[in-house]
């Protein structure tokens, strides 16, 4: 049946603005990590595609590797895309990455200027897109010169093939380095994605701060801790969850993070939320997080995410008592 996106699509949806560019993502963002490649079925993906640009979802979030198989969740969203997304793509802000292993030899991972413009080419075509809106180096390498590295980003834009450029996983320092770098070049450096959670903290000592100087935003993933901080969690390893299968080892696990994701989803359950909605109220507290990528394997987990909108402000005191739990249970506080 061809699709025909909902009318109402951006009634509900919260817009931020990304640093200090012209763009506006939606807080709450779909990345195509784990659920979207050939281990799920087809038509499950594209019901959750389908139904988060109902709710006004317009950003998908890819790289070169997600799948499984490598290469799978950009063919898979290719195939979508072809289908039913083709006239929206004005509507849509597309990401993708490069910078793991994607291919073997000496030229299929890091920064090189090889690598990345290779990938990128790769990526293209397998999504069926003339260009991404915004095209990252996934990882920060610190044996290649950063200049070789921004370099490519920049001949990405320049060429047509990216809108923008970013930075995934780079340290405070690589990052200020990067953001002087590409404003010589005066190449549109927009973004840094990086892993943010009450379970892991780490960009509050630095990167935050390193990306407001540079004048761009901030997009959170694992907001969730890999589905920690959810409720799947708290009677044990369902047999279908991402620990059972591998990707999340059984070991983080441990009788004191069992017990703070209790003590997080009684204070959930005091606000009227989920665990999960709690987790992604509190990573959006911070105003230069401009949004949170999640995962959905299907389309009620998506809805149930999304409903993070309708969130109540946190008091000073849940935010106290949030830093308190995490720190008396083993989470460094930056």
């Amino acid at each position: 049946m061809v699709y025909l996106a909902a009318e109402g699509r951006y009634g509900s949806m919260h817009y931020q603005r990304c640093g200090r560019s012209g763009v506006l993502l939606p807080k709450v963002s779909l990345g195509l990590w784990h659920n979207f490649g050939d281990t799920h079925p087809l038509e499950t993906q594209r019901a959750v595609l389908r139904r988060a640009f109902d709710l006004g979802v317009t950003h998908i979030d890819l790289a070169n590797n997600y799948g499984p198989p490598p290469g799978s969740a950009e063919s898979n969203f290719g195939t979508i895309f072809t289908q039913d997304f083709r006239p929206y793509r004005d509507e849509l802000f597309i990401a993708s990455k490069a910078g793991y292993l994607m291919w073997p030899g000496p030229y299929g991972e890091f920064g090189s200027r090889k690598y990345l413009l290779a990938s990128l080419d790769q990526s293209l075509a397998r999504m069926g897109l003339d260009y991404v809106d915004v095209f990252y180096s996934h990882r920060f390498d610190p044996d290649t010169p950063l200049e070789e590295t921004m370099g490519a980003l920049d001949s990405a834009v320049r060429q047509g093939k990216a809108l923008y450029a970013g930075l995934s996983n780079y340290p405070p320092e690589a990052i200020e380095r990067a953001a002087a770098i590409l404003g010589e070049l005066r190449t549109p450096y927009l973004i840094n994605q990086h892993p943010y959670s009450m379970l892991q903290r780490e960009v509050e000592g630095g990167v935050l701060e390193a990306s407001a100087r540079a004048g761009v935003g901030v997009i959170a993933f694992s907001p969730l801790a890999q589905g920690q901080l959810t409720d799947r969690y708290l009677a044990g390893v369902p047999a279908d969850s991402r620990m059972a299968a591998g990707f999340l080892k059984r070991e983080v696990l441990t009788e004191q993070r069992l017990a703070l994701l209790h003590a997080l989803n009684k204070l959930a359950e005091g606000r009227g939320q989920t665990l999960a909605q709690l987790a992604l109220a509190w990573v959006l507290r911070d105003p230069r997080v401009v949004s949170v990528l999640i995962g959905a394997s299907s389309v009620a987990q998506l809805e149930q995410n999304v409903a993070v909108l309708d969130s109540p402000g946190f008091t000073d005191d849940e935010l106290a008592e949030i830093d308190r739990l995490s720190a008396e249970n083993g989470i460094e506080i930056p």
